[in-house]
C-alpha cells in the first residue's frame, strides 16, 4: 500500500516540477524565435528521459546520500519529505514568492529522515547546502562574463545560433541534475536503483504535461519581473546556468536550474547596463522565498514525520 501511495504521490511530483522548472527553462529565451515552445518542451521531455540512462548520481544523492531511504517506513518517510515539499512550494508560490522545489525537497527529505529515525548524513546535507547556495552567484558571474564576450563578439543575427547552443546546454544541465529529484522519488517507491528507459520516459512524460502548464506563469516570472530582459541576458543566462549545473552534475551535487537561471539573469542584466536593470525588490523577494523554504520543507516534514512514527 504504501508503494502505491508514493507511485501516485512520485507522479504529482514529476508535473509540479514540469509546472515549476519546466516553463523556467524555456522563459528565458522566449524573446527569441529561435526555440518555439512546441520544440522546447519536446527537446526537455527527450533529455530527461535519455540523460538518466547515462548518469544518475545526482538521483542516488537524493536518494541515500542526505539520508538513508532503506528499510521499514522509508516509503512512508518519502511521501512526507514529497507532500511537505509540495505543501511549501504550493503556498509560498500562492503568496506570489515563486521558490525553488529542489530546496524544498532537499529540506523534506532531510526533515523525514530526521523524524523517522533514518541516518541523515549531516556532511551531505551541508555540502549540498553549500553548493545550493553558491550556484546562483556563479551562474551570475558566469553569465556576466558571457555577455560581456557577447556584446563584444556577436551580432543580433548571431545571436540565434548562441541560442540554439546556450538552451541545449541547459537541457542537458536540467536533465542531468535538477531534473533528476523527479527520478529519485521513482527509485524508492518502486525499489530500482538502475534507471530503466520505462520508467526515465514516464517521468519525462509528466514533467512535460506540467511544463504545458507552467510556461506562462514562469515567463513572466523571470522573463519581466527580474529584468527588463532582453534576448542577450536570456542567451546569456542559458549558457551560464547550464555550465554552472553540469558542473555540480559531475559531483553529484543537486542544484536548482531556476535559482541558476535567476542568478544568470542578474549578471547579464549588470554586465549590460549596470544594476539599473535589475528589479532588485523582485529578486529580493525571490531570495526571501528561497531561504525560507529549505528550514520550512524541514521542519514540516520532520514534525509528521516524527509524530507518524511514533503512532
Amino acid at each position: 500500500m504504501d508503494a502505491v501511495v508514493l507511485v501516485a504521490v512520485a507522479g504529482v511530483f514529476a508535473i509540479v516540477t514540469g509546472m515549476n522548472d519546466g516553463g523556467a527553462l524555456l522563459a528565458t529565451g522566449l524573446k527569441l524565435p529561435t526555440v518555439r515552445p512546441a520544440t522546447g518542451i519536446l527537446t526537455l521531455v527527450v533529455m530527461v528521459a535519455l540523460v538518466p540512462l547515462a548518469t544518475h548520481a545526482v538521483a542516488l544523492t537524493f536518494v541515500n546520500r542526505l539520508a538513508t531511504f532503506e528499510g521499514p517506513g522509508a516509503r512512508t518517510a518519502m511521501t512526507i519529505a514529497v507532500l511537505s515539499a509540495l505543501v511549501v512550494v504550493t503556498v509560498l508560490s500562492a503568496r506570489g514568492r515563486p521558490t525553488s522545489l529542489t530546496l524544498a525537497i532537499v529540506g523534506g527529505l532531510t526533515g523525514a529522515g530526521l523524524g523517522w529515525g533514518l541516518p541523515v548524513s549531516a556532511g551531505w546535507v551541508a555540502l549540498v547546502l553549500a553548493f545550493g547556495l553558491a550556484a546562483p552567484f556563479v551562474g551570475g558571474i558566469v553569465a556576466w562574463g558571457v555577455t560581456r564576450l557577447l556584446v563584444q563578439t556577436t551580432t543580433s543575427r548571431g545571436l540565434s545560433r548562441w541560442h540554439r547552443a546556450g538552451f541545449g546546454v541547459q537541457t542537458v544541465a536540467y536533465a542531468a541534475n535538477d531534473g533528476q529529484k523527479m527520478l529519485a522519488v521513482f527509485m524508492i517507491a518502486i525499489g530500482f536503483r538502475d534507471t530503466p528507459p520505462a520508467y526515465t520516459s514516464l517521468v519525462a512524460l509528466l514533467f512535460a504535461i506540467g511544463s504545458m502548464y507552467g510556461l506562462p506563469k514562469a515567463g513572466r516570472t523571470l522573463g519581466q519581473e527580474i529584468i527588463a530582459s532582453r534576448p542577450l541576458h536570456g542567451v546569456a543566462a542559458e549558457l551560464a546556468s547550464g555550465l554552472a549545473v553540469i558542473a555540480c552534475a559531475l559531483v553529484g551535487m543537486p542544484v536548482s536550474m531556476t535559482q541558476t537561471v535567476a542568478g544568470g539573469l542578474i549578471g547579464a542584466g549588470v554586465a549590460q547596463g549596470g544594476g539599473g536593470r535589475v528589479r532588485w525588490y523582485a529578486a529580493v523577494k525571490i531570495v526571501v522565498a528561497w531561504l525560507l523554504t529549505l528550514p520550512a520543507s524541514a521542519l514540516l516534514a520532520g514534525v509528521v514525520a516524527f509524530v507518524l512514527a511514533r503512532t
